[in-house]
């Protein structure tokens, strides 16, 4: 059983932060042949936070492992000239970039002398125009919705970056198998703006917003149009959970022996939470005597009874807890496998989510600035 099902491609990565280097780690996790090209010295990215204790960047060690590397002078036609000849000379190559500022390097003049390039760039907005994660959140209308407060509340987790570039990996691969096809190559472009603007317009936030007069607010760990929310534990545990069908209810109030309180309830006010959008109507009815079975029963006890029931739950936990005792919660996941990452040290970090046969690549270290400027290029550059 062999992951490697990209083995034999080549993608020539020229870019910074998130997106694109996700593209390239998730090619990279799949077998391809990752090569980052970096200006003299590194990379921006290189000393992103979070930082290990020695000052290595464990964000760009996390989005760059498997990967080679060169360090190049981005300034010079010459070392320009040596990074085009590693694009069009060999076998199957790709670029994947978030940057036009070099024509030499962008798709018309590669295509030129390599008709079968697959050429990937994103942008930031569909129109040239600048955007990152956060200010592109700020235009869709989420932050809006997030958090509990009046203020706009962004989201931690750069979610529209974190998209895009799985975005940029589709449709490489969808080029690709287009290339393999009819030997031709392809231009893909992504707006990071597109990304976010199609995801509300999937999720049909938008269309809600164009065809009813319905104003969305706040609710916090509420789950809009089903029930779901977060309570306390006697102990003073935080746990989640999600009821998402009649089944499930079901289930809930079997755990909890809530059943014949809410049948009384029920008939007494007329009201029903046999569906999905009744529970969501009537969770001022419904959560109160939730947090109560749960304000007065123990975080052990709660979890065997929801473990029990089959419930979707989840116990609240930090970062910290779960890298607590060198990751202990880690090492027995099969997501995880130990890296000694130079600069920063051993620990455990992920695979490919994607099992391939029930088997995925061991990770391996992030590169260091131009560690492979030799083997790739032939020699320093610059």
């Amino acid at each position: 059983m062999n992951p490697a099902l990209l083995d034999g491609l080549r993608v020539v990565e020229l870019s910074a932060y998130v997106a694109t280097p996700l593209c390239g780690l998730t090619l990279a996790q799949l077998g391809a042949d990752v090569v980052r090209v970096e200006p003299l010295g590194g990379a921006a990215d290189r000393t992103r936070w979070p930082l290990s204790d020695s000052g290595t960047s464990l964000y760009w060690s996390g989005l760059n492992k498997g990967k080679r590397a060169v360090a190049v002078d981005l300034e010079s036609e010459a070392d320009r000239r040596r990074v085009a000849e590693l694009i069009v000379d060999g076998g199957p190559c790709a670029v994947v970039t978030n940057t036009s500022r070099h024509a030499d390097l962008g798709y018309e003049a590669l295509s030129a002398r390599r008709p079968d390039l697959i050429h990937v760039l994103l942008d930031g907005r569909a129109d040239g125009g600048a955007a990152v994660d956060y200010t592109v959140q700020a235009a869709t209308g989420f932050p809006l919705l997030t958090g509990t407060g009046t203020e706009p509340v962004n989201h931690v987790v750069p979610a529209w970056d974190v998209c895009a570039g799985l975005y940029l990996a589709v449709g490489l691969l969808a080029a690709e198998r287009h290339r393999q096809v009819t030997g031709e190559g392809r231009s893909i472009r992504v707006a990071l703006e597109d990304v976010a603007l199609a995801t509300a317009g999937n999720l049909g936030y938008l269309a809600e917003a164009q065809l009813t007069d319905h104003s969305r607010t706040k609710s916090g760990n509420e789950i809009y149009g089903t029930y779901g929310d977060d309570f306390e534990t006697a102990d003073g545990v935080r746990v989640m959970i999600v009821l998402l069908t009649e089944r499930h209810w079901h289930k809930m109030l079997a755990a909890t022996g809530l059943a014949g309180a809410f049948a009384g309830l029920s008939e007494a006010l007329g009201i029903s939470f046999a569906t999905e959008s009744d529970r969501y109507r009537h969770r001022d009815v419904i959560t109160p005597l939730l947090a109560r079975w749960f304000g007065q029963t123990p975080y052990d006890e709660v979890a065997e009874v929801l473990a029990r029931h089959r419930i979707l739950w989840e116990r609240y936990r930090s970062f910290a807890e779960l890298g607590r005792d060198g990751g202990a919660a880690l090492r027995d996941l099969a997501l995880f496998g130990k890296v000694d990452q130079p600069g920063a040290g051993a620990h455990w970090a992920p695979k490919s989510p994607v099992q391939v046969d029930g088997g995925r690549l061991d990770p391996r270290p992030a590169p260091e600035v131009g560690q492979h400027n030799d083997e790739v290029l032939g020699g320093s550059a610059g």
